[in-house]
């Protein structure tokens, strides 16, 4: 009995230690088996994630590689032209200079206000930088406006002695309808004023200073798209102190100079015309006031004008093509004041020492101009230019802005 008891009980222990090892065998196959599993899962994500990384750091390679290649594109494209048009006009300027012959300072066809926020302060540039004699330097312009050239030549051409009026405006109409108002090359009009020119002065071999070099460099900066020192590198800033040799009437000794004329900035409307008369009269009511309208047909700008108000001084019939922006630049020299179009003789005024109060209705085109006269300005011993609204002055007018503007 005893023998079949133990028996059993080693047949039962035998059969649980079996099935115990069975079942620890079982689980870690099992486990063997979910672990393989697991590895080859973390395999292929490894290799999965490799890739993805491969692949991002490809095109993270690429994409910076593109924004490189587009960076230096953008750079070459914005530099190359400027560094282009800088050594090709410095050494067109520097054979000009070249030598002992007469140079001739233009022939200036374009706005008045570039001829003088820009033109003449290059060409004070130009004579400054290489060196060059004022008794070498004729300029050639229009309107007896040789005293803008003081200091920088010596001789001076005037283009309505060369050309009748009619003939002149026929040319330049064409020319700016084959072209640009903006001398941008040599036109078959400047090269006819250069050989008249020659004529007159009875020389042949005289080099050229033409404003296609000014306008070449510059143009880039009144589209926004260079900086103020690209303006101030070529241009040297000045007041204007020689006297016009021009005989004038009669002025009392403080007045107010004005000159409002047609144009982007002050459109010709009833509107306008209505407003810029009252802030005549305003001005009138307090100071003699001389208007510089010039009844003359040069140009696309027409002068507004201001009749039937008292205390207005016309000077119209003192002035010829010849001789009419000579007048206008002395009167607004001996001016206490000038008001006028932002624009034109508003650029020229602060720098004969007159204050100025310049007046616009859209300064679309104005920004980069008002920004080049300002530092202008404050570079030299210019006097106050202050650009307003015209609609501001119509707003505050119960203030009298004309007295504020003009009082001493």
């Amino acid at each position: 009995m005893s023998i079949s008891i133990a028996a059993q009980n080693l047949a039962r222990v035998v059969w649980n230690r079996t099935a115990k090892l069975y079942r620890r065998g079982r689980h870690w196959t099992l486990r063997h088996r979910k672990d393989v599993r697991e590895s080859g899962k973390h395999a292929r994500a490894q290799v999965k994630q490799s890739g993805e990384r491969g692949r991002d750091a490809a095109q993270n390679a690429y994409a910076g590689i593109v924004r490189t290649s587009r960076y230096w594109d953008r750079l070459r494209r914005r530099t190359w032209p400027a560094i282009s048009r800088d050594v090709s006009v410095r050494r067109t300027l520097r054979a000009v200079a070249a030598g002992s012959g007469p140079i001739i300072l233009g022939p200036w066809l374009s706005e008045v206000g570039y001829e003088a926020l820009y033109w003449v302060p290059f060409v004070r540039w130009f004579t400054r930088q290489y060196d060059v004699d004022p008794d070498r330097v004729i300029a050639l312009s229009r309107g007896g406006v040789s005293a803008w050239y003081g200091g920088i030549s010596s001789g001076y051409v005037e283009q309505f002695e060369l050309f009748t009026p009619q003939e002149f405006a026929a040319h330049n109409d064409a020319r700016r309808g084959d072209a640009d108002q903006k001398q941008l090359a040599l036109s078959a009009f400047d090269r006819e004023i250069l050989s008249r020119a020659r004529a007159r002065l009875g020389i042949d071999g005289a080099t050229v200073c033409h404003p296609s070099a000014m306008f070449g460099l510059l143009r880039q900066f009144w589209l926004g798209n260079d900086s103020l020192q690209y303006v101030l590198d070529y241009t040297e800033y000045a007041p204007i102190r020689t006297i016009a040799p021009v005989e004038l009437p009669a002025l009392p000794d403080e007045f107010v100079a004005v000159k409002f004329y047609t144009g982007r900035a002050l459109m010709d409307t009833p509107a306008h015309r209505d407003m810029l008369r009252g802030l005549v009269g305003r001005i009138a009511r307090k100071y003699p006031v001389v208007t510089l309208n010039t009844n003359l047909s040069l140009d696309e700008h027409e002068d507004y004008v201001f009749q039937d108000i008292p205390g207005v001084i016309t000077l119209d019939r003192w002035m010829t093509p010849q001789n009419n922006l000579a007048i206008q630049t002395e009167v607004i020299r001996r001016a206490s004041r000038f008001v006028g179009t932002c624009g034109s003789l508003a650029w020229l005024a602060p720098m004969l020492g007159t204050d100025t109060l310049a007046v616009y209705a859209d300064d679309h085109f104005l920004t980069p101009h008002l920004y080049a006269a300002r530092h202008a300005y404050a570079s030299m011993e210019a006097a106050r230019f202050t650009a307003v609204d015209l609609a501001v002055l119509d707003q505050i007018d119960v203030l009298d802005p004309a007295e504020r503007w003009v009082s001493r």
